[in-house]
């Protein structure tokens, strides 16, 4: 299928390819359908482009945590390991939505800690999982035990 973007202009993806958010990400909820981009000719990308299929002018640039030497322990409830298809967690990417920082000061890049991203890479499905705290020294090699 042929979509519109706003960083790619049109370009044709497979249906294979869609990642769904069931529940949107927060303050989009209303975009579900998602295609994953990176830089061609990378063959490890530092980040990637999560283009909104719903709508063209939507797009977040995400990265993984562990670039940035942030790791999570992540245990997913059963309506989330639900929603995500119940996993098995090899099959669990966590990303991390960056911003630009704005203001007095604050040029660059930030990261969004508390609500990664959790994608189902076999089912093509994905959440934000909305965190209240963040717990120090927290690492992703415990999600095999929580997922």
């Amino acid at each position: 299928m042929k979509v519109e973007t706003y960083l790619f202009g049109e370009v044709e993806i497979s249906p294979e390819k869609v990642i769904e958010f069931p529940q949107g990400m927060v303050g989009f909820e209303a975009c579900k359908r998602f295609m994953l981009a990176h830089e061609d000719g990378v063959s490890e990308p530092a980040s990637f482009t999560l283009q909104s299929l719903d709508d063209p002018g939507l797009a977040f640039q995400i990265v993984d945590p562990a670039v940035l030497g942030f790791n999570y322990e992540l245990a997913l409830g059963d309506a989330e390991s639900a929603l995500l298809g119940s996993p098995a967690p090899e099959d669990v990417v966590v990303m991390q939505v960056l911003y630009r920082k704005e203001g007095e000061g604050a040029a660059g890049l930030g990261a969004n800690l508390r609500a990664p991203l959790i994608i189902n890479t076999r089912a093509r499905l994905g959440l934000q999982k909305v965190m209240e705290t963040l717990r120090p020294n927290i690492t992703l090699s415990n999600l095999a035990c929580a997922v």
